[in-house]
């Protein structure tokens, strides 16, 4: 049974209605509030098919505002190397080789992001088992492997943010906290929508973007009208 909380959050939504994404944002502000900062989660279903190799969907964009959330970092790099140094200085929470694969193979995963320089990833790809279905595989795609892991950190820590398509077709990004401004929340979800349509398959048919929502961690969602972010090929 949903809480009177929600249920009052949820009479504020007209079913059925598409909302402009002012209307969306203005709407999540009135709901009635919580003890702690919501996280607003923007979720989009995708007009593609996961299962084809040539129609995944996946990248990082910078938030012009950051998620609002602190990133803990794990940095794989050799202990001593001037890698490591960098990602030290660069904020990293954690930094060091044998003692993290031992720790996260023994199923320690309090961290948020992790990157690996090209050689620690030998060893860091065995860890597969914990860190894949957690979606905390280093990935160079994404830019968590490198040898300049001052810049990975740098990044992920000022609101850069991953997107990944899932087996049903739907991506799941954060796009700050209910505390935002309008203005900053409209500005991160703008980002996120035109880097996904930027990130559109070459094999895609047919309607691309076709559902959106926003919601709060513990709120209901709310559709927006996706029509203005979707550009003619």
């Amino acid at each position: 049974m949903p809480s009177k909380r929600y249920r009052e959050a949820l009479s504020l939504v007209e079913q059925g209605k598409q909302y402009s994404l002012d209307e969306a944002i203005e709407t999540l502000g009135k709901f009635p509030k919580t003890k702690f900062d919501q996280t607003i989660d923007l979720a989009v279903h995708l007009g593609v098919d996961p299962r084809q190799s040539d129609q995944m969907v996946r990248g990082t964009v910078p938030l012009p505002h950051g998620t609002g959330k602190e990133v803990k970092v794990l940095v794989f790099a050799a202990d001593g190397s001037d890698a490591a140094k960098a990602a030290s200085e660069a904020g990293a929470e954690h930094v060091g080789y044998d003692e993290y694969l031992k720790k996260v193979r023994d199923g320690w995963v309090d961290f948020d992001v992790a990157v690996a320089t090209p050689e620690a990833m030998a060893e860091v790809r065995k860890l597969g088992k914990v860190l894949g279905p957690r979606g905390l595989m280093p990935n160079p795609k994404t830019g968590t492997v490198t040898d300049d892991t001052a810049k990975a950190v740098q990044e992920v820590k000022a609101g850069r943010v991953e997107f990944k398509i899932d087996k049903t077709a739907n991506i799941h990004v954060p796009v700050g906290k209910l505390s935002f401004s309008a203005d900053q929340i409209r500005e991160n979800v703008e980002v996120v929508l035109d880097a996904l349509v930027k990130a559109k398959p070459s094999g895609a048919k047919g309607t691309y973007l076709q559902t959106c929502t926003l919601s709060g961690t513990m709120s209901p969602a709310v559709s927006l009208d996706v029509k203005p972010f979707t550009k003619a090929p």
